[in-house]
């Protein structure tokens, strides 16, 4: 993500020659190819529609940048460039921006680990607990399988922090806990402490925390840091021994592992890698070609066929005239054998109604016909009226069951007594004889209806088979008609399938040697890190009397601190040094006794001298350092400080970069997030975000322009 170069300004430099450019890469590519650590090539955000990408390689070639400057408006996402480069080199969180959370899923960095390119990737949204790492680059067509790191413990051999490390000459490296007490515990160092020496982010520059003051232990751990990484911690020796040591365990282990998956290739006889890809190039190559082959067969048998169109069509039809009466056929078996047992218990039902009504005409306990009194015959039944007898006239409260009326009783009826929802007792009568008429109804339509399907199912069993010796007659006729005409090509067929195969046997094979190789390697490439980490250790180990003095370590930082505050024409610049706690000093006091802007050049100045010494005293530092925000307070920006806005030019400190990188840091990287850089680094600005809709790239992320 690249922005165009805009034209320059009078007095800046013009733009590279496609030569120029090609000599500086040569130049920095050699002087980078001997020496340990990590370069930063590109950074790619993997988002849901699409992805967005910033590039820090020299235009035309795979070697990073030695400055690269990301420019542009307040608020698009300068600093978050800055932010996932850390947070794929291990830092425990990403930017949280509503725009990536929504965007963006994983972050992807391509570096170089002492000359060889790999790749980084994290998941973005909520941190990640693991990184995955493989050989290669961006964009590589056949992608190596994915070693996975986990992110904690830092300690763990298989961690992300200890294969970065490793390239840095710092794996195994143990931090104590409380340096100044001989039986202190240690902690192992992780590739996120020494990111202290390779970000200098925006809040770090003028806050008064640059030596982490607020957090004792913190501070303490980042002076062991710096010792370590000049070589000139306490018990250097002990330490180196005991590195050796370990480090002498994980090679046995891993040759042991290398051995092992090469006997186990070697008894296979898969031959070497050149010939086993060649064998799935040829697998490929076979494969293709046989499905060709294979539609272009298919294609001459319809064309030779095409005179039996009318019989196909008329063997569908029939087909699918069979399938239906079939269908058609099931269903009504089906419902025969559900209606036929409904059938029966319908009749069970009438003959129990048929039973209870009979039973009430022969048991009614009272059939009252005359006036016991007077032996009048009564005109009817005596039962229950408006709450009385109609043969006593006594006044009923509730009736009772043995108060049934006979007449009721004789008919075939029942009645009970419930009461209503206002509270009045009812009779909710139950009629045997209604509900038995109801019954043979219902049994009458279900026999009518079990006939009609018992006859209907003679017919549609003929026609099912009349329907299916129709199709088997279609099919035979087509097959007839075509035999002639497709039995060319029936053996060919038969050999394209059979080739298809073979090929596809072949390619799985192939592939899955080809795995088995890549396995080899992995474990050959740790082999051959291991090795020289531990040739590199046994090398300091040898050295270990020559260790170099901490004071003229601290010597030489401080005397490039002040040499480049002076080149930068720091006011009244007096009294500047860094003392043995690293803490630099302006005029005799403590940095935190400085201005805003004085804090920011102070800032700046320290970790350049750190980063500068290091590096030319082939020191253990990563190579690289990204700085966010140089003009902090010195003219860009909310608050600037009076005291250096005008004195200090912003100029002079691109210029010190691009002087000590072009001769005593060739090879060495360095990153800067910058709002608005000077005309004179207009060629190493990578991106410039406009933060117009407009004018693209809008920012970091380019779609969100909202």
């Amino acid at each position: 993500m690249r922005a165009p170069k805009e034209p320059a300004a009078n007095g800046a430099p013009q733009a590279m020659s496609i030569k120029d450019q090609a000599d500086s890469a040569s130049d920095i590519k050699q002087a980078a190819s001997s020496r340990q650590g990590i370069r930063v090539l590109r950074l790619r955000l993997k988002g849901v529609d699409r992805d967005y990408e910033v590039d820090f390689r020299i235009s035309k070639s795979d070697v990073a940048r030695s400055v690269s400057v990301i420019a542009g408006a307040f608020s698009t996402g300068k600093s978050s460039v800055l932010e996932f480069i850390a947070y794929c080199l291990g830092a425990s969180h990403h930017p949280q921006h509503p725009e990536i959370l929504r965007k963006v899923r994983s972050a992807l960095l391509e570096v170089e680990l002492s000359g060889q390119p790999h790749v980084i990737e994290r998941a973005v949204g909520e941190p990640s607990t693991a990184a995955f790492v493989r050989p290669g680059r961006l964009g590589e067509i056949e992608i190596p399988p994915m070693e996975k790191r986990p992110i904690k413990p830092a300690g763990d051999p298989a961690s992300l922090s200890s294969l970065l490390l490793s390239y840095c000459g710092l794996e195994g490296v143990e931090l104590k806990e409380a340096p100044t007490q001989p039986e202190s515990g240690t902690d192992p160092l992780s590739f996120r402490e020494l990111q202290w020496l390779c970000f200098m982010p925006n809040e770090r520059l003028d806050d008064k925390n640059l030596l982490f003051e607020s957090a004792h232990m913190k501070k303490l751990k980042l002076r062991q840091v710096v010792d370590v990484v000049f070589g000139v911690h306490d018990d250097k020796a002990v330490e180196l021994g005991s590195r050796i040591k370990e480090l002498e365990t994980r090679l046995s282990r891993a040759r042991s592992d290398y051995a092992t998956t090469q006997a186990f290739i070697d008894e296979q006889e898969l031959g070497t890698r050149i010939e086993v890809e060649l064998i799935r190039d040829e697998a490929e190559r076979a494969s293709a070609e046989t499905e060709r082959a294979l539609a272009n067969l298919d294609s001459q048998v319809r064309a030779a066929s095409t005179f039996a169109t009318d019989l196909r069509t008329r063997h569908r039809d029939a087909s699918r005239r069979a399938q239906q009466t079939a269908a058609l056929l099931r269903d009504r078996e089906t419902q025969l054998r559900r209606f036929v047992p409904l059938r029966a218990q319908y009749a069970d039902d009438i003959t129990k109604l048929t039973m209870l009504a009979e039973a009430r005409m022969l048991f009614d306990p009272l059939q009252v016909k005359v006036c016991p009194a007077c032996l009048t015959t009564l005109r009817g039944a005596p039962h229950i009226a408006d709450g009385q007898c109609t043969l006593c006239t006594s006044e009923i409260t509730a009736p009772t069951a043995e108060q049934t009326p006979a007449s009721e009783t004789r008919n075939g009826s029942t009645s009970a007594t419930v009461a209503g929802s206002d509270g009045i007792m009812t009779e909710a009568k139950f009629d045997v004889s209604s509900e038995l008429r109801a019954t043979k109804a219902r049994l009458a339509e279900i026999t009518q209806y079990v006939e009609e399907l018992d006859a209907e199912l003679g017919r549609l069993r003929v026609a099912a088979e009349e329907a299916e010796v129709e199709e088997a007659e279609l099919a035979r006729a087509v097959d007839s008609a075509t035999n002639e005409a497709v039995s060319p090509f029936l053996s060919q067929r038969d050999d394209l399938m059979q080739h298809r195969q073979t090929a596809a046997a072949t390619l799985e094979r192939a592939r899955t040697a080809i795995k088995m190789f890549d396995s080899l390697d992995r474990r050959g490439a740790t082999v051959t890190r291991l090795e020289a980490s531990l040739k590199a250790l046994r090398g300091e180990l040898e050295q270990a009397t020559m260790q170099p003095d901490r004071n003229d370590v601290i010597h030489r930082i401080s005397e490039r601190y002040a040499s480049i505050l002076t080149s930068w024409r720091y006011p009244k610049l007096e009294q500047a040094f860094v003392d043995t706690n690293l803490v630099p000093h302006m005029r005799g006091v403590s940095y935190t006794h400085a201005s805003s802007g004085g804090r920011t050049l102070i800032s700046l100045a320290w970790i350049l001298a750190i980063f500068e010494i290091a590096w030319e005293t082939g020191s253990a530092h990563p190579g690289f350092l990204m700085i966010d925000s140089p003009q902090k307070n010195l003219g860009q920006g909310g608050d600037r400080d009076a005291d250096f806005a005008d004195s200090v030019a912003v100029a002079d400190f691109y210029k010190h970069l691009h002087d000590w990188l072009a001769s005593p840091g060739a090879g060495a990287q360095i990153l800067v997030v910058d709002n608005a850089p000077p005309a004179s680094v207009e060629n190493d600005i990578v991106v410039r975000f406009s933060r117009r809709a407009d004018q693209p790239p809008y920012g970091l992320i380019e779609d969100e322009v909202s």
